[in-house]
């Protein structure tokens, strides 16, 4: 009697000063150990036969504090790729050619850049993240380095070429036209090597799949591959790559949302990804699988 006295007491105890941190009771099948919260307690029975009886232990497992520099590896993004179209084209240049022929048809315009939205996908590969403790783990520094694959399905005939191919005697240099097929898939692709840099905020600092976070900053990226991929039935399969007239470098405003385990990301640019001609300035929105 005077052991269940004693241990009631501990239970007491126990619960008053852990309340306000884990409340959770968890009794293993020996219902001889009792664990609350980081709190263990075990009654065991004294083997001795000159003491017989059981006897009470606590013990309290330290809780581990999160590292000041932790790493999330191969991370991967699933969304979609869009652009702002801020164009001016009555002034692009020679950039766009518009093959005036018999049927005099119309400049290119805005039109002619209409995407295909459910079909233009951003797919990004983070090789890893990190996260630098800055103030008591709630707010950190994230950075990591990955790749962009952005696709921009064209719903129109629009071509890419490195030179103009309906006008000789000129130096080469690329051009954008209106083209004399039907395609049954038009994509302009860029990928990019990028490092992302943000201010991380998050509310739980042991486990933020549990919790809200926030992240904003920016990136750099560098395009180290485009091409225009199509498919027609009187071409067939077709891929004009690289020198399309594209910035070799891009800057991107970039944020994320987490609840728990869903992430969600953007980013924006705020300038042309085209050198000249065109001003079209690139976003994404898309689902992060990602463990913080």
């Amino acid at each position: 009697m005077k052991q269940l006295f004693t241990l009631m007491a501990l239970l007491c105890y126990v619960n008053s000063t852990n309340a306000q941190t884990d409340s959770t009771v968890t009794t293993k099948k020996n219902d001889d150990t009792i664990r609350i919260g980081n709190i263990i307690i075990i009654n065991r029975k004294n083997t001795d036969e000159k003491h017989p009886g059981t006897s009470i232990s606590v013990t309290k497992k330290e809780r581990q504090e999160p590292k000041n520099v932790s790493t999330n590896w191969l991370i991967v993004d699933f969304g979609f790729s869009n652009y702002v179209d801020r164009t001016n084209y009555s002034n692009t240049e020679n950039y766009l050619y518009n093959r005036v022929g018999p049927a005099r048809t119309a400049p290119l315009g805005t039109n002619d850049f209409n995407l295909n939205v459910t079909k233009s996908l951003n797919i990004n590969f983070w090789l890893f993240m990190q996260r630098l403790n800055l103030i008591q783990h709630h707010v950190n520094l994230k950075y990591g380095l990955g790749v962009e694959l952005n696709n921009y399905r064209y719903n129109s005939a629009i071509s890419y070429r490195k030179e103009n191919p309906f006008i000789t005697g000129q130096a080469p240099a690329p051009v954008v036209f209106r083209d004399s097929v039907s395609f049954s898939k038009n994509k302009l692709a860029a990928d990019y090597l990028t490092v992302p840099l943000m201010i991380n905020f998050c509310t739980n600092t042991v486990n933020q799949n549990k919790g809200f976070s926030i992240s904003v900053g920016v990136s750099g990226g560098f395009l180290y591959n485009h091409r225009n991929k199509q498919v027609s039935e009187p071409r067939g399969k077709q891929k004009v790559e690289n020198g399309l007239g594209l910035e070799q470098f891009k800057f991107s405003y970039i944020g994320e949302i987490g609840l728990g385990p869903v992430r969600l990301y953007g980013s924006y640019s705020p300038t042309s990804f085209y050198k000249k001609g065109l001003d079209m300035r690139p976003y994404t929105l898309g689902i992060r699988l990602s463990n913080w």
